[in-house]
């Protein structure tokens, strides 16, 4: 069930372990889903409840502490030895007397690392101020570091296999943006577009099926394309007005999103116009990507180009992508925006949205890059411009 060789495990297990070093961390208790899939190779749904990887610098193997329902699939799934896998009774779990972190502590604590360094996820959507405060209870003689972003830094710069995870995946959305594309019509209801891009994320290729995507497809249409982060209703799609698609392929948790704008008939020249604006910044940015720039350095050429229009963008232009589990496909790290001077290295990975927002209208267009050894390399083909529906039944769509 490994996505990846052995060879790959011991190498980022042996980075991050040099990384708590450098940070000053014994142990490392990991409850991020990503960071554990990372290191371990653990991939199922049970991040509602608590589980941690405990990563301790100087013993060979890491611990999956888990739920005892989960842990035949963490024996499964993973690379370490089964008597590595420690899982807790059910009594744990939603009970106002006993918590997940009780248990964790105590078997760090028994196994001779209570009165360690003990590095925490503080910023992560699965580790809670109570779940903290229990392990401190628990762990009294512990020194507690914040760990939240150790891992996360080093899953930026992703090996090759990982790279084709992404081919992958961008195939896989490129297919079903275009297939989504071509079922919105005026009249069919929101939700049946979601239904249908849903159908081809699953489905995948013919040669790679996809996962399910950490966000769910944003279909925001008319005037609320001024709101990027809606998802869909059971409202229909309306002669003459705009919709915006945004979803990403996932491949192996790999994600590569993307997102479109399309007009049902004939569009405004203001959407034409703001689109257009859009996608000329879009490639103007595009072509400053190399190694050695910064996400400081594309966010500048961004504002540039808007300044040539007297428009401005307050949100970030993107972020660094890759593994992810719900509810976001970020990494957390590094963002393209200004002030930002985290430099550019081959392989990184970037979700880039060159989208404009305003008070009743929107439009966005993003695209997910690698960066290389000379510049970049995109991982859908899928045509950036508006997208124009002929609605009069004579052409599928056209490119603005």
């Amino acid at each position: 069930m490994l996505p990846f060789d052995m060879l790959e495990y011991h190498e980022r297990l042996q980075k991050t372990k040099e990384k708590m070093q450098e940070e000053g961390v014994d142990v490392l208790l990991i409850t991020n889903p990503a960071n554990m899939y990372y290191l371990s190779g653990y991939n199922a749904w049970s991040f509602y409840v608590h589980q941690m990887l405990a990563v301790i610098i100087d013993e060979p193997q890491p611990l999956w502490i888990g739920r005892a329902m989960d842990a035949n699939g963490a024996k499964a799934s993973t690379w370490i030895y089964d008597e590595h896998v420690i899982s807790y009774p059910d009594i744990y779990i939603h009970s106002e007397t006993h918590h997940p972190m009780d248990f964790f502590g105590k078997i760090i604590d028994e196994i001779g690392h209570g009165n360690r360094r003990i590095g925490v996820e503080m910023e992560q959507f699965f580790f809670t101020a109570q779940g903290y405060e229990r392990l401190k209870k628990a762990l009294p003689n512990a020194k507690f570091r914040d760990a939240s972003l150790l891992v996360n830094n080093i899953r930026m710069i992703k090996s090759d296999q990982e790279i084709e995870y992404m081919r992958r995946a961008g195939l896989i959305v490129d297919q079903a943006m275009s297939r989504t594309v071509d079922k919105i019509r005026p009249g069919v209801r929101e939700n049946e577009a979601a239904a249908e891009l849903y159908f081809h994320l699953v489905n995948g290729t013919a040669d790679y099926g996809g996962d399910y995507p950490s966000i769910v497809p944003m279909i925001p249409t008319g005037e609320h394309t001024s709101m990027p982060h809606l998802t869909w209703s059971e409202q229909t799609f309306q002669e003459g007005a705009p919709a915006i698609i945004e979803t990403a392929g996932c491949h192996k948790r790999y994600h590569v999103p993307m997102a479109r704008t399309l007009s049902l008939g004939k569009p405004s020249e203001r959407l034409q116009y703001i689109s257009s604006v859009a996608t000329e910044g879009m490639e103007k940015v595009l072509e400053t990507i190399k190694p050695g720039a910064t996400c400081h350095d594309l966010a500048v050429t961004w504002e540039t180009h808007l300044k040539r229009y007297s428009l401005e963008k307050d949100s970030r232009l993107g972020y660094s992508t890759g593994i992810s589990y719900p509810p976001d496909w970020g990494e957390h790290t590094a963002s393209i925006r200004t002030g930002d001077r985290t430099i550019l290295q081959p392989n990184m990975t970037f979700h880039f949205i060159p989208a404009l927002w305003f008070d009743s209208d929107g439009v966005e267009v993003s695209t997910t890059f690698r960066v290389t050894e000379t510049g970049h390399d995109l991982f859908t083909n899928y045509p950036r411009e508006l997208i124009v529906k002929d609605t009069s039944g004579r052409n599928d769509f056209q490119i603005g």
